[in-house]
Formats: C-alpha cells, structure tokens, sequence
C-alpha cells in the first residue's frame, strides 16, 4: 500500500484533484480578490517550471540515445539486428495504427475546443526563461551521430563518458525532473479548472483512456498473429504463459522491475520459444520495446491537440512526429512516463505543444503508464518468438545457456 501513495501516478493524481479543486475555489465570485491573486502565482509558478524541464529536454535526448546507439554497436550481430528492426518496426506501426485511428475516431468525439465563457488566466508576473542548450532536432542529430562515431572509431573513452553521463541525465530525471510533475500538473489542472475548461472536458479523457486500452489489446494480437505465422507455431502457447508477466507489470509501471518475472514466463513457453532466444530477447526488448506506450502517446497527443488547439495534426506531422517516436522510445528512460518523457522535445518541437498541452499529456499518460508498460512486456514474448523462427529458419544454432528461473 505504501509503494501506492510514493508512486508517480498517485502523486499525480493528487496534483490533478487538488489543482481542479483549488481551481474551482480561485473563480468562485466571492473570493475574486484572493482567487486573482492566488492565480498570478499558480500561472508564475508554471512558467518557471515549464522552462525548467524543456531545459532538460535536449539533456534527455543526448543521454538516451546517443548511448542506446553505443552499446548496440559494441554487440553488433545478425540477430542483434533483427531483434532492433522487429522492434522499431512494432513500435512505428503501432503509431501508424494509433494514428489511423485517431483520425477516424477523434472527430466524432464530443469535443469543444472553444467552450463559451470560459476565464481569462491572469499574465504571468515574472517570466524567469530558461533557453535550451541546443534545438531537439539538434540534440537527436547530434545523438545520432555521436553514437555512430563511438562505434565506427572504437571510441572507448567516450563511449564510457556517454555512460556517465546517461546516469547523471538519470540522476536528474529522477530528483528533479519527476518530483516537480505533480505540482506542475497540479498548478496546470488550477488554470484549466479557473477557465472551466477541464470540467467540460473530462467526460473525453475518460473515453480516450478506454480506447487507447482497446487498442493495446488490439496491437497485441496483431503482433501474436504475424509472430505465429513467421515462426510456423502456435502463438498460444506462449500468450497462456503471460498472465503473470501481465499483471506485475501494471503493478510494477516498470518493464525492468517486470523483467524477472516477464523471464520466468518465457522460458515456460519452449517450445515454440527457444531458450537461448529468450536469454537475449526478453531483456533487450524490454529497453527497447514499447509499443504499447507509443500507440498511447500518439492517441493522445491527436485528443490533447484537438482540445487545446482545436484541430489535429495534419498527416504529414503525424507521420514524421510517428517515425521519430520509434527511435525515442528505444533510447527511453527505464522510468515510469519514460517514453513520453524523452519525446517532450518531438511533442513541442514537432507538434508545437505550449506547457498546457505538455501537462496534460504528461498526466494522462502516467495515469495509464501502467497499462502501456503491460502491452510492452506482453508484446515482447511474441518478437522473441519472432527471433526463434528467423533463427531455425536460418539455421542458427541453439546455444546452450540454461538460465533457470
């Protein structure tokens, strides 16, 4: 019970309930005076946040990615490579599928980008900017070909400095970036409140949560279906294994706190999994695999931008923004919200997101982390049946490193 209330989500929960309370308190007639004033400080108060962490956007860009790229050149392999297209190609098409869906159902839903009578926010009084290092665009280039530079040169210095430095931008994540979010959530959902527009509003987020899970469950079984087919075996006989896996990872928000147990669950499904594949697959996926968070995130950023901004974005946005979150999501921090987190920089560079738009993506996704980090881990039982029929297709031999669970 005590990990519940220390947990992300919780924390942020509260920040969302006190924010819209407290809200509500400010645009009350009767207490105009105290309201107006207690709303230059919430408004304040966010700015400096908001600069804070798109400061550590681009930190979290390099620190991810440009060591992700390292360390798989340090064990380039034929399968290795396999294992890293099946799971971009998940990741992409999963978004592709998201976004399909959002284009079709998000305008019928009942949403109300201009709700009428809506307050005004007071100006913020003091504006304390903090500019970014470097563009994301930057950051992700210069990621890129850092990485490559590393493994092309055998760079072994800064490769171990790429490292160190993933920990610190870790470090920061971590004792900086995450205890803030609940109260710049909660200083957001005040604003929201103050204007009236998260109480018209909240019937939707309600039905996008419910669709996103919807499609978690679809996605899948798509990837179980084309995992049967490649490999010749039944996908049920792995999906029967799963259960366990399933339900600590909505308990844990976490694939690396799952991983033991996502394991445990693996190798009881031999065959059609081969043990030496889950050895290798089970934990690389579950870095580099999420699937279930990108669908998510794109759902979500087509509702959140059709609420603030009221429109979605057009298809050639959504396709670069698509393309470009696969490559996020492998170098995403192992931390809850993490693929979200390292694509703050793609949701305001390429889509254009003010902070309102950031905090409220940031919420609904950790709100349903839990369920996206499930789909991940479940998902990575079929890449890894994948690998074990590219491998007995290619006549690869099963390597004998029993790991007992």
């Amino acid at each position: 019970m005590k990990k519940v209330f220390t947990s992300l989500p919780f924390k942020l929960l509260v920040g969302v309930v006190f924010g819209i309370i407290v809200g509500q308190l400010a645009g009350m007639e009767s207490m105009k005076a105290a309201g107006d004033a207690l709303m230059n400080v919430v408004v304040t108060v966010r700015f400096i946040l908001s600069e804070l962490i798109n400061f550590c956007v681009p930190l979290i860009v390099i620190g991810f990615i440009a060591p992700s790229i390292t360390r798989l050149g340090k064990s380039a392999s034929r399968m290795l490579g396999v294992a890293l297209f099946c799971a971009y190609l998940s990741s992409i098409l999963a978004a592709f599928l998201s976004m399909a869906a959002g284009y079709g159902i998000i305008p019928h839903l009942s949403i109300v980008s201009e709700v009428e009578g809506l307050k005004e926010l007071p100006e913020v009084v003091f504006q304390l900017e903090i500019p970014q290092i470097m563009s994301v665009m930057s950051a992700l280039v210069l990621s890129v070909l850092l990485g490559l530079a590393c493994t092309w040169t055998n760079a072994v210095t800064m490769t171990n400095l790429l490292e160190e430095f993933q920990k610190i931008v870790l470090e920061v994540v971590t004792r900086v970036v995450i205890p803030i979010l609940p109260v710049f959530i909660g200083f957001t959902f005040c604003g929201l409140s103050y204007e009236g527009t998260i109480t018209k509003q909240l019937p939707v987020f309600i039905q996008v949560v419910l669709i996103v899970m919807a499609g978690h469950y679809l996605w899948m079984a798509v990837l179980y279906i084309a995992a049967g087919i490649y490999s010749g075996s039944n996908p049920l006989k792995v999906i029967r294994n799963y259960g366990p896996a399933y339900i600590t990872a909505i308990g844990t928000m976490s694939s690396a706190a799952t991983l033991a147990v996502a394991l445990r669950c693996a190798k009881k499904s031999e065959p059609p999994l081969r043990d030496d594949m889950v050895d290798f697959g089970i934990p690389l996926f579950a870095n580099i695999h999420l699937c279930g968070s990108v669908l998510t995130e794109v759902f979500f950023v087509m509702t959140v931008s059709q609420i603030l901004y009221g429109r979605i974005p057009d298809v050639g946005t959504m396709v670069l923004f698509c393309l470009l979150l696969g490559v996020f999501a492998i170098g995403a921090p192992g931390v809850p919200g993490g693929t979200v987190m390292a694509s703050l920089g793609l949701i305001t560079g390429v889509l254009g997101f003010d902070e309102t738009g950031t905090a409220l993506m940031l919420t609904i996704f950790a709100l349903q982390d839990s369920f996206g980090t499930a789909c991940n881990i479940t998902g990575d039982g079929a890449l890894t049946m994948i690998l074990s029929g590219y491998a007995n297709r290619h006549n690869i031999k099963e390597q004998n490193l029993k790991v007992e669970l």
